[in-house]
């Protein structure tokens, strides 16, 4: 009888054991995943004399479906080709001040899949945060220079919402 006794509170002990073991490994490599960065590019704005004529001369040439705001571009995302992803072409003003601070021509947008923790992460890195995180229903967007000044954008997409926007404003989208 002791020693069923024995074995039962060894088992249970060890399962007990490997339970917290497993628990604790799990919290620690969860703690210390590296944080998921950049997962495509959200957008590319530029700076141009006349963006309507540039928006007409790229729709025409190039047959992008243009809009007020430049073109949308459709695909299939690679974890889930079920679901769409979106990049966002834009040509902008010459007289924008959209790019401050950088004094480039230019702006590219990045698709993130978590931008709180990654501006936590960029803030604990030294790298200049422009602005605040602000969200819309279409994702959340922030700002950030990189090494040489140049403005950044910061996208965590909803990109159901940002496809309800498109449609809502007739917008068909290059594929």
């Amino acid at each position: 009888m002791k020693k069923t006794l024995l074995i039962i509170i060894t088992l249970a002990a060890t399962f007990g054991l490997g339970f917290a073991f497993k628990t604790i490994t799990i919290s620690q490599t969860k703690d210390n995943a590296p944080i998921k960065k950049v997962t495509g590019i959200g957008g590319i704005f530029f700076k141009c004399n006349n963006p309507a004529k540039m928006r007409e001369w790229y729709q025409l040439h190039l047959g992008l479906n243009t809009n007020q705001y430049g073109a949308v571009f459709e695909w299939k995302q690679a974890t889930d080709s079920t679901k769409k992803g979106f990049t966002q072409w834009s040509p902008f003003n010459n007289a924008t001040k959209y790019f401050e601070p950088s004094t480039k021509d230019f702006m590219i947008n990045y698709r993130v899949a978590d931008i709180e923790a990654l501006v936590a992460e960029l803030k604990k890195e030294g790298v200049t945060v422009v602005d605040k995180i602000e969200t819309y229903d279409y994702g959340k967007f922030v700002h950030i220079l990189d090494v040489e000044g140049n403005k950044i954008e910061l996208w965590q997409p909803n990109d159901v919402e940002y496809e309800k926007l498109g449609n809502t404003m007739g917008s068909k989208t290059t594929k």
